[in-house]
């Protein structure tokens, strides 16, 4: 299976694509900047924003993994634009890496996390961008996708343990009642899904203990 990872030079996408390899794919970065890949593979260095059909044409699944800064938190809407567009009809499936404001709170989806009290201010326009992306992926139907959301506390720093718990658009927590996921098993996550297709159009999320 041939795989791509956009964003392969952050956090998340470099876990991703390093978790891709570890179980033996063709894996692909696409970034910006060559430089800033340090594993040996393939290498697109091309901007997200000039991706195109013929871009991905080759590979199986698309890793969205794409990062905004603070004050350009629209972006994954528009990069998410760019890949719809580039997939439109093709057999490639998107992985996208979803945020957690978009999960809600209530059984009876009222409420989003995004709109809780607790909800960090400054995480608020990020949740709003990848919160429209899912939209927009909600109401196309000729790409194949999948949306990942983490559980609210994403750990950059936590440590793999190989499990996690799945559940669909309601916010989850784990046996000590937290919603926490670590990148590293969030990686695990995104890769099983990359194997055993089982959520093509759809959106759901996950959860972990911590190490």
């Amino acid at each position: 299976m041939k795989v791509a990872v956009i964003g392969a030079s952050g956090k998340s996408g470099r876990l991703i694509m390093k978790e891709a390899l570890k179980r033996g794919y063709e894996s692909t970065a696409i970034v910006r900047d060559r430089s800033k890949v340090k594993e040996n593979v393939a290498i697109i260095e091309k901007d997200v924003f000039e991706l195109t059909s013929n871009d991905l044409e080759p590979f199986d699944v698309v890793v969205n993994a794409f990062g905004t800064t603070q004050g350009d938190e629209d972006q994954h809407v528009k990069v998410g634009n760019v890949l719809i567009d580039a997939l439109k009809g093709s057999t490639t499936r998107l992985i996208v890496v979803g945020g957690a404001g978009s999960l809600y709170v209530d059984e009876q989806k009222t409420t989003q996390l995004m709109y809780t009290a607790e909800f960090p201010e400054f995480a608020l326009a990020t949740a709003k961008g990848q919160s429209e992306n899912l939209d927009v992926l909600q109401n196309t139907t000729n790409v194949m996708w999948t949306f990942i959301s983490p559980a609210a506390f994403f750990d950059p720093d936590g440590k793999r343990t190989g499990a996690y718990e799945i559940g669909g658009d309601l916010l989850i927590v784990n046996s000590t009642d937290e919603s926490y996921i670590s990148y590293e098993d969030y990686a695990i996550a995104v890769v099983d899904e990359i194997e055993q297709e089982q959520h093509v159009n759809q959106r759901y999320t996950v959860v972990g203990e911590k190490a």
